[in-house]
């Protein structure tokens, strides 16, 4: 691996990758990102879903022409789901061959079944591992669904940069890994893992910052029309929803009503047939009647006339 870290980056140049990508970020992403970097600790994402959390990951990797390596986390997440296992049925063929033994008693000929060629690396061991050209972008993502225990086995990986193999030793990356960790705050995390990570909290987007969103990843839709459905998107979230939409859904509907070239058309009826891009639970689908129909398009209408009059 190339000693190839990111201490010296500069705020420009992060601006700029962010850029290259399409990602519409303000300071308060910015700054801790270039930290984040520049320092080589982990930094911990929390906000409601759709905020832009995950995509963080994936623009910087892309940004940084980087391997990705994520960890999606979810209630039980083992130990052998996220560090290593090793290969069983491959060390079973080898002893049966008489390639390996399996204890000291092995003759001098034979090797140890419990060789890294043996190993099946998971996303946390391949994430330190010397083999990568560059620093690797190491996403855990929704920390918040994984059980304390997983916090704990995470300590050592984020203490350290290394991990313990009993049967091997330990594994030391020579550079650390990028290390993004997102949470829905869904539930509260363990002090000592925040203590290790700075800090990054993400709301959605202002209207402006969500116009521009869509724009960039949108282009097709004029800038008028993207003001009046980023209009309707914030007066929804004005609502008390179960499931508020993120820019993920916003960008969802866009495309949709881009796909349909009805996009300028937004009339009652196509608003209520493409709601589903937008709300994903049935409680707030229930929630949109005749009055509300219309209080969303006069919140879109006034939109794209402040946008046109501009």
């Amino acid at each position: 691996m190339t000693e190839e870290t990111f201490p010296t980056f500069e705020e420009d140049e992060l601006r700029a990758l962010f850029d290259s990508q399409d990602y519409v970020v303000d300071d308060e992403v910015v700054i801790p990102v270039l930290l984040t970097l520049r320092l080589g600790k982990p930094l911990l994402v929390e906000g409601p879903p759709g905020s832009g959390k995950t995509e963080l990951g994936k623009v910087l990797a892309d940004g940084l022409d980087t391997e990705l390596i994520r960890l999606q986390c979810y209630e039980g997440l083992a130990a052998e789901n996220t560090l290593y296992e090793w290969n069983y049925t491959k060390q079973l063929l080898s002893v049966q061959s008489d390639e390996r033994g399996v204890a000291d008693g092995a003759s001098d000929d034979a090797g140890s079944v419990f060789e890294e060629s043996f190993l099946l690396e998971r996303p946390l061991l391949s994430a330190l591992s010397n083999e990568h050209e560059k620093p690797p972008v190491l996403l855990i993502d929704e920390i918040d669904r994984a059980d304390q225990e997983f916090e704990a086995l995470l300590l050592e990986v984020l203490s350290d940069f290394q991990v313990s193999i009993p049967e091997l030793g330990t594994i030391e990356a020579s550079v650390p890994p990028i290390v993004i960790i997102t949470s829905n705050r869904t539930r509260g995390l363990s002090d000592a893992l925040k203590r290790r990570c700075l800090y990054l909290h993400m709301e959605p987007p202002s209207f402006e910052r969500e116009c521009e969103i869509i724009q960039r990843k949108v282009p097709t839709l004029p800038s008028a029309t993207v003001a009046q459905l980023c209009g309707v998107v914030q007066r929804l979230r004005a609502e008390p929803l179960v499931k508020q939409p993120g820019v993920a859904e916003t960008l969802d509907w866009s495309q949709a009503l881009d796909a349909l070239d009805a996009a300028d058309d937004l009339s009652p009826a196509l608003l209520e047939q493409t709601l589903s891009c937008l709300l994903k639970d049935a409680e707030d689908v229930g929630r949109i009647d005749d009055e509300m129909l219309t209080t969303l398009l006069e919140a879109g209408s006034k939109a794209r006339a402040e946008a046109t009059d501009r």
